[in-house]
């Protein structure tokens, strides 16, 4: 992993779109991809509790997740509706007890695994001073560590918090974080063997070796709350060789299609001329940031003029979002039209950022 120095640090699309959803105010938030895709270094992961309690710690802290700053959250919203507090002590403890990996390199410049842990220290309120009510509160950093890969994440998985508490399985909710990543970067086939899918769900070596009990004790049982909980389904294909599975393709399929919003727009702008030159019926949404290039910037124009100061990028990949494969029929005059009035229909649903 290469380091940049902290004056080079700039939140990258993650936590742009992570400050856009926290602004928006809905059950929504963005989980880095970078902290969904590290693995867990003793193969086992976390428990369904504190998987929860992570996941809401990222809801909080939102678009600033990156920063070397420190983050709070009542006690009420992790407890929800257990009568104790003793249990998030359990799961502070475990957050702070836990190591993940990643690859990186060492100072002589050979490959390297680099281990850390996610908080690098919390506080949490011991005494409640109004008996009776929900009161209470918890504090946390996260580790620099932890910061570097949030702010580098360009990929992100957007998560329900509603359906985050729903889950009653650790490892249903971490194939629902990997299937909200896939599905958001439209590649919803997972594929590897049946020791990558057991090291990427953090299943212990020691529990269901058989793949009977796999099958039933997780991949049913993910299956049935996914299906349930998630914005998405999903399905798998077990490939033998001879009659031992060696491995799996997991489908993640959204459960609805996105829709071309009806962007009303004027006769003159959806107006395509006969004399039309033949570069601009050639004009295409670019697949990339909106700053640099010929034709991104008809589109940063646009955007600027009529997205009511957001981001360009975080517009950018919205309407991509939206419009899926239909946006690729989309040409020319029509484009820039639809675009248009995506951009006046992004900052008239939002507000000003």
């Amino acid at each position: 992993m290469q380091y940049t120095s902290e004056s080079d640090e700039v939140p990258k699309r993650a936590m742009r779109v992570a400050r856009a959803l926290q602004h928006k105010g809905t059950d929504e938030f963005a989980k880095p991809g970078h902290l969904v895709e590290i693995r867990f270094v003793r193969g086992q992961s976390l428990s369904l509790t504190a998987s929860r309690l992570l996941a809401l710690m990222i809801l909080v802290a939102g678009g600033d997740a990156w920063k070397p700053m420190t983050h709070r959250m009542r006690k009420a919203d992790i407890r929800r509706g257990h009568k104790g507090n003793e249990r998030i002590s359990d799961m502070l403890e475990e957050l702070h007890g836990t190591l993940f990996a990643e690859d990186d390199i060492s100072w002589r410049g050979k490959k390297a695994t680099r281990r850390f842990s996610l908080i690098a220290s919390s506080r949490e309120e011991v005494e409640d001073t109004e008996p009776g009510k929900e009161v209470g509160w918890i504090e946390w950093e996260f580790t620099p560590d932890a910061r570097r890969l949030i702010q580098e994440s360009e990929t992100y998985a957007v998560m329900n918090r509603t359906a985050v508490l729903g889950f009653r399985s650790a490892y249903a909710l971490k194939l629902y974080e990997i299937g909200a990543l896939r599905v958001k970067r439209r590649q919803t086939v997972w594929k590897g063997d049946v020791i990558a899918f057991r090291a990427a769900l953090g299943i212990s070596p020691s529990v269901y070796k058989d793949f009977a009990q796999l099958r039933r004790k997780v991949l049913t049982v993910c299956k049935n709350e996914i299906d349930e909980l998630a914005h998405f389904t999903v399905e798998w294909t077990e490939i033998r060789q001879g009659r031992a599975v060696r491995e799996l393709e997991i489908v993640f399929q959204p459960k609805e299609s996105p829709k071309v919003i009806d962007y009303r727009t004027t006769a003159s702008e959806l107006e395509t001329r006969p004399t039309a030159a033949k570069s601009d019926r050639q004009v295409v949404f670019p697949a990339g940031s909106l700053q640099f290039g010929a034709d991104q910037k008809i589109f940063a124009r646009i955007a600027r003029s009529s997205g009511g100061g957001w981001d360009i990028d975080l517009i950018a990949d919205a309407f991509r979002d939206h419009l899926g494969e239909r946006l690729s029929k989309l040409h020319g005059t029509k484009l820039k039209a639809a675009w248009k009035g995506f951009c006046e229909s992004y900052h008239n649903r939002r507000g000003n950022p």
